[in-house]
């Protein structure tokens, strides 16, 4: 269901760049790019981090519950009505109302989750430290729910397109995927490294968390440079991205030596998944140190393929490569079959071309050289292939259904297969 979103978030995305190609005049760009994100990030991106922390954190007779099913499926429905409304209104009462209803569902999930985990004592088990980057996920992710509902007063009291309206888009989105996304991530990622018996430094495990989480929260002052606010914001948020950039280090350093037993829990055929994935990590985090520079602040919000980019590189490049790569690492995504491969390796290169296409096009007009001839066309050519790509994948999901997962996990050498 979840990869079934993001099937939909792709063609959305298709027919987002058709416009620019080939306007639709009952069609409202604006509206459905409101779906298109709506979507992307409550469709797939939670529905895919709900699975992922239910089944490898909480034990099967605790993440079976009804409960978590109802959750499940009643965000579904959520996200079902944003998808037909966001179309059709934007910002409207059924639109309202169902974007509601889903972070009153997050809340339920939020709590009934940390209950159950702890009902299971995981904090005293053998994935406690990767259940601390968890929970500021989910801290994050509460937090993040603030913007949607300052969003019902600043529009009802018409300042809609005003500074506040931007900067409350902009706190919701950064604490969503600079804090509820990545924290999920890493702590994913930890969670791997602890189930497989890979060792590291629990010193440097608890410098990241704290640089990261620390930093997390003043991050968010580099969202509102564009404003040009008075030089201490720019400091702040300039200690803020360094911080980053310092665990991002610190992660690199424990993770080298370890890299081969790292690289051996993933098959062959995801391994280039992952390691994408943390190239776009990497270069998240130097760009964000990047933009606390006032010139480059103002740039990225002048030339606004930098920020699609961005978004892209971080939703797509970091968090949905590692989503898949996880998912197949644990067996519940398949390469086996051509069509997944050829599938998912159309998706790759076509988000690869679309990014680079994206970040020229800016650099062109950044030195003065103007827009590419045919860019929207090229763009559309080229993004052609992303739901292309992703519904192959999706139906080589349905079609291993039927049959069992064999053979798709890595091949672990035998002080893993033992745990």
């Amino acid at each position: 269901m979840a990869l079934l979103n993001l099937v939909v978030v792709a063609f959305l995305g298709l027919l987002l760049r058709w416009i620019f190609v080939a306007p639709v005049a009952d069609l409202n760009f604006k509206f459905l790019l409101h779906a298109h994100s709506h979507v992307a990030l409550l469709g797939w991106l939670y529905s895919a981090m709900f699975i992922a922390l239910l089944t490898a954190f909480l034990p099967a007779e605790l993440a079976d519950k009804e409960t978590y099913t109802w959750q499940f499926w009643l965000s579904q429905g959520a996200v079902l009505g944003m998808l037909l409304s966001f179309p059709v209104q934007g910002y409207g009462a059924v639109s309202i109302t169902f974007s509601t209803a889903h972070i009153l569902l997050s809340y339920w999930f939020i709590y009934r989750f940390l209950k159950d985990t702890q009902k299971a004592r995981l904090s005293k088990g053998r994935h406690r430290f990767s259940l601390l980057f968890v929970k500021a996920a989910l801290f994050f992710l509460a937090l993040s729910s603030l913007g949607p509902w300052a969003m019902g007063p600043i529009m009802a009291l018409g300042y809609s397109g005003s500074v506040a309206y931007f900067n409350t888009i902009y706190f919701y989105l950064h604490f969503l995927y600079n804090g509820w996304f990545t924290f999920a991530v890493l702590g994913l990622l930890f969670w791997l490294l602890e189930h497989y018996r890979i060792s590291f430094s629990r010193k440097s495990g608890k410098l990241i968390f704290r640089l990261m989480f620390w930093a997390c929260l003043p991050a968010y002052l580099l969202s509102v440079l564009w404003t040009k606010p008075n030089a201490i914001v720019y400091i702040a948020g300039g200690t803020a991205a360094f911080a980053q950039v310092l665990a991002w280090g610190v992660l690199l350093l424990m993770l080298l030596p370890v890299y081969n037993q790292v690289s051996a829990l993933f098959a062959r055929s995801t391994r280039g998944l992952a390691i994408l994935a943390a190239l776009a990590f990497s270069l998240k985090t130097v760009m964000q140190l990047a933009t606390a520079f006032p010139y480059m602040a103002d740039l990225a919000f002048r030339l606004r393929f930098f920020i699609i980019g961005y978004l892209h590189l971080v939703l797509i490049g970091f968090i949905s490569f590692f989503i898949v790569t996880f998912f197949a690492q644990q067996g519940w995504l398949s390469f086996r079959y051509s069509m997944s491969k050829w599938g998912m390796g159309l998706f790759v290169l076509a988000f690869i071309g679309t990014e680079a296409l994206l970040f020229l096009q800016g650099v062109l007009f950044w030195i003065g050289w103007g827009a590419i001839q045919y860019y929207h066309q090229l763009l559309l050519g080229m993004s052609v292939f992303l739901p292309l790509g992703i519904l192959l994948f999706f139906a080589a999901q349905v079609r291993g259904r039927s049959r069992p997962l064999v053979g798709c996990g890595p091949k672990l050498n035998p002080p893993l297969q033992k745990v």
